[in-house]
């Protein structure tokens, strides 16, 4: 290609430039001639509203005040027409008629949910949940749980659509969709809503509610986008928009509780773990560059979660905490995106509205099959902890749940359980100690014998040969307590979260899945409420009582352990009433069982072990060890000691 090719091709291109621009700019000084010509017939028109409004004074001649009124239809007339002129230029007839139109709002139900749809948006602006109530106070629980309110409610689609010259800007929120009538097909009800945008082209929502009988599927609401001959409509562009937002209610006793376990929850696809944004008293927001899978809007019992197979691309995500007693907790939204090509003709969406309970959650997956690993929203623990309730805890609890009515029994019978499980472990605690117990007066002699500080080493090495010859475990009495903490801590996360101790009575508690309330106090005391929860208060007692008995069994076979005796006495149980007063009253009362359990079963080990056949059995251990040889281990440790003295004898010349 020649300089004379080139030069062309360029002096072409900006002509054809040049026109463009001089034709663009004609047509906006035309569009706003003609925008001002209307509104300046829309102000004619308001002003003789006007003055058809003001007060009637008397006139003398009739004639003008018949042809005075006479101008007020016609202005009128002029006025409108001049506005829907305007906004048919703008948007094209079919949205212009979609703007303006009458919105309607209509409920479809199966039977676990009544969901409530509008037309402004062809959006869902509320669900309520048949089978779960919100707290009351002395049982007055009649109002059924609603998952958001209704007026903040949004869902809203933004894509851009060819008008002439121009591109538009179509959020669904400021349209009035058209619904089909409600069809009933097999289980699912079919709820249809179309916007038109041009005479063979329109975006249709479909929305299917089963009622099969099958929490995992009733709970979820088919959300299907299509659009139907919209690729000749449809700007050039690379995505749609997604902006979803509601605000939920307090649903619970406890604001600060309750809110603890509020957030937005979300997944990355094919990962088994899921994120969220964490608890906050204010707000807090994220902003998210790769894929998700599904974005849930978390309360501590119930989600709203809406599901996007084909994944979204990004998430702008934020929350924002409402004030204690304002009915309210938190204001969720989530803007998103999904990609967007000419062949695409439109999106397989999802939304769950209901429990958080982990045996329809479980079960909730893809139209594919694929597992959306929604359980996750229950904050069972990380590592062992979840394990434990997941493969032990939630399978004894439902299992017992189909015998018994009552939940403080079956808290009970978990306590005697696990209680029976680790029995060996503690049967073999006790002996540890009581062999301690027994070999301290030649423990007492050793620290006479090396009472100065650059013998350490040696009277730790003959404690150890003294240990060893005796047959005992120096870790022996702390490895039950170190397998119960997996299984208290689980328990620590399984009782705020599990939803079926929700509305469960029991003695004088009114919802184990809340704190239970003796006395409400007139004011508030710092790290502990404003209420006396009778449930810990005994549950620290009982740690107490357990803390000083396990105390007295070990502080005399091991003298380090007095300088901890305020730690375990005292200390523990004051920060145990303070943290767990405003906790679930289940979780309280499970460990309250589980220190008396531990304390009766402490005493009955006590009652069974002799300590005399103990002792015997330690003298005939020794004497066998004392003419055997020593093991290689116990040759390389006592090696390590000589090394380690020798090593500070150096030091001390």
């Amino acid at each position: 290609m020649d300089k004379k090719t080139i030069l062309g091709i360029v002096v072409v291109a900006a002509l054809f430039l040049g026109f463009a621009y001089f034709n663009t700019k004609q047509q906006e000084k035309y569009q706003q001639e003609k925008y001002q010509q209307e509104m300046a017939a829309y102000q004619a028109y308001q002003d003789s509203v006007a003055a058809a409004t003001r007060p009637v004074v008397p006139v003398a001649d009739s004639t003008a005040v018949a042809a005075s009124s006479a101008v007020v239809p016609e202005a009128e007339a002029n006025a409108a027409d001049a506005v829907r002129r305007q906004q048919v230029a703008a948007l094209g007839e079919y949205l212009a008629g979609a703007r303006d139109a009458e919105a309607e709002e209509f409920t479809v139900e199966n039977d676990v949910m009544i969901v409530t749809f509008s037309t402004r948006g062809g959006r869902i602006t509320g669900v309520t949940l048949k089978d779960y109530t919100k707290y009351a106070p002395r049982g007055k629980r009649d109002q059924l749980i609603e998952l958001m309110d209704p007026a903040s409610a949004r869902f809203d689609l933004s894509f851009y659509v060819k008008n002439g010259l121009n591109n538009v800007k179509v959020n669904t929120m400021d349209y009035v969709f058209r619904a089909q009538p409600e069809q009933v097909e097999g289980d699912a009800r079919r709820v249809v809503m179309r916007l038109p945008v041009a005479a063979d082209a329109w975006l249709e929502y479909e929305y299917l509610i089963y009622n099969k009988q099958v929490p995992e599927r009733d709970y979820l609401v088919d959300f299907n986008v299509r659009l139907v001959n919209m690729a000749p409509q449809m700007a050039n562009q690379a995505s749609i928009g997604i902006d979803w937002s509601n605000n939920s209610y307090q649903n619970e006793k406890g604001f600060q509780n309750e809110n603890m376990y509020t957030t937005i929850s979300y997944r990355f696809p094919g990962e088994s773990s899921i994120e969220d944004l964490g608890m906050s008293e204010k707000s807090k927001s994220k902003s998210i560059s790769t894929s998700v899978n599904w974005v849930a809007f978390k309360q501590q019992f119930f989600s709203s979660a809406f599901i996007a197979p084909q994944n979204v691309t990004n998430a702008n995500l934020a929350f924002d905490t409402a004030a204690p007693g304002s009915e309210l907790l938190k204001s969720f939204s989530a803007q998103m995106t999904v990609p967007y090509t000419v062949q695409t003709e439109g999106y397989d969406f999802a939304f769950y509205f209901g429990p958080n309970k982990y045996a329809i959650l479980k079960k909730v997956a893809a139209a594919d099959g694929e597992e959306l690993h929604m359980e996750r929203l229950i904050p069972l623990g990380w590592g062992i902890f979840g394990w434990v309730n997941r493969w032990c805890v939630i399978p004894v609890f439902d299992f017992l749940r189909n015998y018994i009515a009552s939940f403080g029994i079956i808290i009970l019978i978990l306590v005697i359980l696990v209680k029976l499980v680790i029995s060996p472990l503690t049967y073999k605690s006790y002996v540890s100690m009581a062999k301690m117990r027994l070999i301290k007066p030649q423990v007492d002699e050793l620290n006479k014998k090396y009472p100065k500080k650059e013998d350490a080493m040696k009277k730790q090495q003959a404690t150890m040969e003294l240990y060893k010859k005796a047959g005992i475990n120096p870790m022996g009495g702390c490895i039950p307590m170190l397998i119960q903490m997996p299984i208290l801590i689980a328990m620590f996360r399984f009782f705020p979260a599990s939803i079926e101790l929700r509305e469960q009575p029991f003695l004088w508690a009114d919802d184990l899945s809340s704190y239970d309330s003796i006395v409400n106090l007139p004011f508030s005391i710092p790290f502990y409420g404003d209420h006396v929860s009778l449930f810990a208060l005994l549950m620290a007692v009982s740690l107490f009582g357990y803390s000083y008995f396990n105390y007295q069994q070990t502080a005399s076979s091991q003298p380090q352990m007095a300088g901890m005796k305020f730690m375990m006495v005292y200390m523990m149980p004051i920060m145990m009433l303070l943290w767990f007063n405003s906790y679930s009253s289940g979780l309280c009362y499970y460990y309250l069982l589980s220190n008396l359990f531990t304390i009766g079963q402490t005493l009955l080990i006590r009652r069974m072990v002799d300590d005399d056949k103990i002792h015997a059995v330690m003298q005939a251990n020794a004497a066998k060890r004392s003419k055997g040889k020593k093991s290689k281990f116990q040759q390389r440790y006592e090696e390590l000691l000589r090394q380690q003295e020798a090593q500070q004898r150096t030091k001390r010349k």
